[in-house]
C-alpha cells in the first residue's frame, strides 16, 4: 500500500531537529518521482559508532521510501579536515590512512543500507580534475565576513586562535559535491548547519535548485553527556563483540534510553510510545532496555547472537549483585597504599582490569560510576590503604573484590 505524502512526512521528520524549508520538501515528496539523498562522511577515523547511524538510519528511512541513496566518502574533504565544533585546526590526514578508513567504512554501512540500492561516491574523483582556476571561480562563490558567521570561526577569530585557509576551504567544498551529485535533500549533525546552507548557496550560484538539508542530533554517549567519541570513551562501536555491544546499551541510563530508541530503533514511533505506556504502567525499564540492546545487536550481528548476548548479561548482571560470586584477586603493592586511580588502571589485574587507563578512572570517577564497598566515589585522590579487602564496582557491570598485601 502506497503511503500519502504527509505519512511519508511523519516517518521522516521523526528524530530531526530541523528542516530548512520544511515545505520545499514537502514539495519534493508531492512530484512522486525518486530523490537524490546526500549524507557525507569523512573517513578520519577506522571505526563507526552508533552516534553515526543516527544518519545512516535516516538515510534507511529515504530508501525504503524508493528514494536514491548517495553514501558519499569524503576522502578529498577528509585531508582538509573539518572545523565544525572544533576550537583550533585539526591535523591533517594522510591519503593512505584516509583509503584504509574508506573501507571500513563501506563493510560497516550494509548493517543497515540495501547494498544493491546504495551508491557510494568518493569526492576525489571530481576535486582531483579541479583546476586551480575553477578552485579560485568556487571561492569566489563566499565572503570572509560570510564564513565567520559560523559560530566556530566566529569564536576563533575573536579570541585571537589562528584560521587557517583551507579551513575556510571546507565548507565550499562541501557545498560543491552538493551540485555534482544534484542533491535534492542533504543530512547532517546539528554542527554541520553552516555547511549544509552553503551547499544551497552553491547550487544556487551555479543555476541548480536548492537542496533541502535536514539536521539530526548528535547523539550522547554512554555517560550521557558528551557526544559520543571514540577519543572520550564512550561509543558503542558498530564492530563491537556482541556481548560488550549488549552490555554497553543495557548500561545506559533509563532516561537516555528513550532518546536511543527514538534516533537509533527502526521500531514505529507508535510501537516505542506502547513500549513507554507499559513502564509507566509497571515495566521494569530493564526489559525495555533489553528490547532495544536485542534489536541493535541483532542488526549488526545476528538473532542468536544478540539472545546469547542477552543470556551472557543476564547472567553476568546476577553475579554482579551477588557478593559470593564476585570475583576475587590478591594485588602485591610495594608501598603501604596505592591512589584509586592506580587501582582501577593496574596492569596487574590484567583482564580484569576494571578501567582501561587512568584517564578513563578519572572520567568514572568524575561520572559517580565508581563505587568502593558499595559507596560511591568522587574524589579521584583516594588513597587505599594496604593491607585490605574491598569491593569495587565501575558501572553496573564490572565488579571486583581485591585483595592488597604489600610485596
Amino acid at each position: 500500500m502506497s503511503l500519502s505524502t504527509s505519512e511519508k512526512l511523519e516517518i521522516l521528520k521523526r528524530g530531526v531537529e530541523e528542516i530548512i524549508p520544511e515545505k520545499g520538501l514537502e514539495k519534493k515528496l508531492n512530484k512522486d518521482k525518486p530523490l537524490t539523498i546526500k549524507a557525507g562522511f569523512d573517513p578520519t577515523a577506522p571505526d563507526l559508532h552508533l552516534g553515526h547511524t543516527v544518519l545512516i538510519n535516516k538515510l534507511k528511512q529515504f530508501q525504503d521510501l524508493g528514494h536514491k541513496v548517495v553514501f558519499l566518502i569524503g576522502d578529498f574533504t577528509g585531508m582538509i579536515g573539518d572545523p565544525s565544533g572544533v576550537s583550533e585546526t585539526r591535523p591533517i590526514l594522510t591519503l593512505e590512512q584516509l583509503k584504509k578508513n574508506s573501507k571500513t567504512y563501506q563493510d560497516q554501512i550494509y548493517k543497515i543500507l540495501d547494498k544493491k540500492k546504495t551508491k557510494i561516491e568518493f569526492n576525489s574523483s571530481w576535486f582531483k580534475k579541479m583546476t586551480s582556476a575553477e578552485l579560485i571561480n568556487l571561492s569566489s562563490k563566499m565572503t570572509v565576513a560570510r564564513m565567520l558567521e559560523r559560530d566556530d570561526f566566529s569564536k576563533r577569530y575573536k579570541g585571537n586562535k589562528p584560521i587557517s585557509i583551507h579551513e575556510f576551504i571546507y565548507p565550499l567544498v562541501q557545498g560543491y559535491d552538493s551540485y555534482e551529485l544534484k542533491s535534492d535533500v542533504e543530512l547532517g549533525g546539528t554542527d554541520q548547519k553552516f555547511n549544509l546552507l552553503v551547499g544551497r548557496d552553491i547550487q544556487k550560484s551555479f543555476g541548480m535548485e536548492e537542496q533541502i538539508i535536514m539536521t539530526l542530533p548528535i547523539l550522547e554517549g554512554t555517560d550521557g553527556v558528551k557526544k559520543m567519541s571514540k577519543s572520550l570513551n564512550n561509543y558503542i562501536g558498530l564492530q563491537e563483540n556482541p556481548n560488550d555491544m549488549f552490555g554497553k546499551i543495557m548500561s545506559i541510563s533509563d532516561d537516555l534510553m528513550w532518546r536511543y530508541f527514538d534516533l537509533l530503533s527502526f521500531k514505529t514511533s507508535a510501537e516505542i510510545k506502547e513500549i513507554k505506556k507499559k513502564t509507566e504502567q509497571g515495566l521494569n525499564p530493564m526489559e525495555a532496555k533489553k528490547m532495544l540492546s536485542a534489536e541493535i545487536v541483532t542488526r549488526f550481528h545476528d538473532e542468536e547472537k544478540a539472545l546469547l548476548a542477552e543470556k551472557e548479561f543476564t547472567n553476568r548482571f546476577s553475579r554482579g549483585n551477588d557478593p559470593t560470586e564476585i570475583k576475587i584477586i590478591n594485588l602485591s603493592i610495594k608501598a603501604s597504599s596505592i591512589s584509586i586511580i592506580d587501582l582501577l588502571s593496574s596492569e596487574d589485574l590484567g583482564d580484569d582490569k576494571l578501567c582501561k587507563s587512568k584517564s578513563e578512572a578519572r572520567r568514572m570517577i568524575v561520572q559517580g560510576a565508581v563505587k568502593i564497598d558499595g559507596n560511591k566515589i568522587s574524589d579521584d585522590a583516594i588513597l587505599v590503604q594496604n593491607p585490605s579487602e574491598n569491593t569495587y564496582q565501575v558501572g553496573k557491570l564490572k565488579h571486583l573484590k581485591i585483595k592488597l598485601k604489600k610485596g
